[in-house]
């Protein structure tokens, strides 16, 4: 089963992956980049990488992919009306591509917590056997935020500058476009 469960979360990032790319629709492709964060964050975990999978949700998904919806919302005015015109009968594809991806995701964390409830999985007992697990008293998150705050301080603190410059930009964009 865990071999089945990191093939689904590989296919789900390669498709929606390639599904994003080749994508007009600049929210539509957003909310696919969504998906493939989550997928990736998914694939963290199965590399027994749960300190980057949940820095990937909160810092890709919670913090950058935010901000690129709220500077699309801003400056896109035009796009925006297009997508609440959109589709007016239930039966619109994107309606049932939303209710798939929903209900697979659904069906993966019922299923996930089912296992995890009934017994633990075999790759998490081979590397706790091996001796592979990180456990809470290595100072890996230490390290990790002196390396953040000391070596990668200017690198972090211009990729900020550069968001804040984005969403700057972007407000002045949606500003600028309603005094006209």
């Amino acid at each position: 089963m865990e071999s089945l469960l990191f093939y689904g979360f590989a296919a789900v990032a390669v498709g929606a992956s390639f599904v994003l790319v080749s994508m007009r629709n600049i929210a539509r492709a957003l909310f696919l980049f969504f998906v493939v964060l989550f997928a990736v964050a998914g694939l963290y975990v199965f590399a027994l990488a749960d300190f980057v999978a949940l820095t990937q949700i909160l810092i890709y998904v919670g913090g950058v992919l935010v901000l690129l919806l709220f500077a699309f919302m801003l400056s896109n005015k035009e796009l925006l009306n297009q997508l609440q015109q959109g589709t007016s009968h239930f039966f619109a594809l994107p309606v049932w591509q939303a209710l798939a991806v929903a209900l697979s995701f659904l069906i993966i964390l019922v299923y996930a917590a089912w296992q995890f409830h009934q017994h633990e999985p075999q790759w998490i007992a081979t590397a706790r056997n091996a001796g592979a697990v990180i456990k809470s008293s290595d100072a890996t998150v230490q390290h990790l935020g002196i390396h953040l705050m000391t070596r990668y301080l200017l690198p972090f603190e211009v990729i900020s500058i550069l968001l804040m410059m984005a969403l700057i930009g972007a407000a002045h964009l949606a500003r600028k476009g309603g005094q006209s």
